[in-house]
């Protein structure tokens, strides 16, 4: 009998373990999981982390906006590295279109796969530097390029002489690929028809902006503002 006993005793504490086991298991997965690799597109941006996350992030962006600069090198990466991982908030990126510019460099960054436009948005904001210097110093002739053929035309002109080409062949872009996206016109239409909706949802007056949860964070334009916003909602 005390054989039996000892070796139903041994069998719980093994089925004990083996519980304990599965259930670090299933915690290490869900550590595993990093929200801040998973990426899906929306009508007018991309969203970045858990969709179920209790604090949902809109950012409103513009490509020749030197605040949003300022932001995607100040806040972007805190954002990503410091809030996304765990779950409990997303970021989405949306774009507010304010001239031709926005919309073709929009275009590029919503390029082929969704899950390349983080590192698409990253590469066009952070060199708005040398885009912009580039822009100050093309000639008429050039500029006369930006205003006259087809949409599509124009687009691929501001491309040429502002070196968006070259930015995004760099990040594994044909030239074909590149011309197949700014010369899209329904995706166009579609994001300056999406732009236009969210300045007269939220009455959105510059850029960035931000809304959480639904509503609009008043007098919040830059990372030390939203910090303090954020980290009261984890």
């Amino acid at each position: 009998m005390t054989t039996k006993f000892r070796g139903r005793k041994l069998a719980a504490r093994i089925g004990s373990a083996l519980a304990a086991l599965a259930l670090v298991g299933t915690g290490a997965a869900a550590l595993a999981q990093n929200w801040g690799a998973t990426i899906v597109e929306s009508d007018n941006g991309h969203r970045i982390g858990n969709p179920k996350a209790k604090t949902k992030l809109v950012e409103f962006m513009s490509y020749t906006c030197s605040h949003c600069a300022d932001f995607a090198r100040e806040g972007d990466a805190a954002i990503k590295l410091g809030y996304l991982p765990k779950g409990d908030v997303s970021y989405e990126i949306r774009h507010l279109l304010r001239d031709p510019f926005d919309l073709t460099a929009a275009l590029l960054t919503h390029c082929g796969d969704p899950k390349k436009f983080a590192g698409n948005h990253n590469a066009i904001m952070l060199s708005q530097d040398a885009w912009f210097e580039k822009g100050r110093k093309t000639t008429r002739a050039q500029q006369a390029r930006w205003q006259f053929g087809s949409n599509g035309a124009r687009r691929q002109a501001i491309a040429s002489d502002l070196g968006f080409y070259e930015l995004m062949e760099n990040r594994g872009y044909s030239r074909a690929e590149l011309d197949r996206c700014l010369t899209d016109e329904a995706k166009a239409n579609a994001l300056a028809e999406a732009s236009q909706a969210d300045v007269e949802k939220y009455g959105l007056q510059g850029t960035p902006s931000f809304v959480m949860n639904g509503t609009l964070l008043d007098g919040v334009h830059n990372w030390a503002a939203l910090r303090p916003v954020l980290d009261k909602r984890r």
